[in-house]
């Protein structure tokens, strides 16, 4: 049975009320395949955009969604984030990676919020870079590790 059914395949909210608080951490990673065109902006390790900066709005919003991941996926708890850090970089195969790490103590882990993170800030790279082009590919949106509670991944 999903934790997220009731007996009679209802959505709940999963109790969490008799959990220990542990320290909680989680790495998502999006990927964002710009085209030339965008590519071509780069610059120091930035797009300017006429909105702005691309990649440092990218972390902003980020850093904002995955604090309002719980008012954005309705079963998620709010979980008061300790810690969250955004990078965005250009590999050498110019895929831009971003990397979302968060960190709470509470008593269920934080892997939607780095999720949620990491894919607001892909689509915000998106949105200032759709100007240029839209042949943007947001893909491979996915957790790299959490650790915390009962059991880790990607340890």
């Amino acid at each position: 049975m999903l934790s997220h059914l009731d007996a009679s395949n209802q959505p709940i909210v999963v109790d969490v009320s008799e959990k220990a608080v542990t320290r909680r951490t989680a790495h998502a990673r999006s990927e964002v395949v710009l085209p030339e065109e965008a590519l071509s902006l780069l610059e120091d390790g930035e797009i300017q955009s006429k909105k702005g900066p691309v990649f440092q709005t990218a972390i902003l919003a980020g850093i904002m969604a995955a604090k309002k991941t719980s008012e954005l996926i309705p079963l998620c708890h709010p979980i008061p984030l300790e810690d969250c850090k955004m990078k965005v970089s250009v590999n050498d195969e110019k895929i831009v990676i971003i990397d979302c790490r968060v960190t709470a103590h509470y008593r269920t882990g934080v892997e939607m919020e780095a999720l949620t993170g990491a894919s607001v800030a892909a689509l915000t790279i998106y949105d200032m870079c759709k100007a240029v082009s839209h042949d943007i590919v947001i893909r491979n949106t996915r957790l790299i590790e959490k650790r915390g509670g009962k059991s880790d991944y990607g340890v």
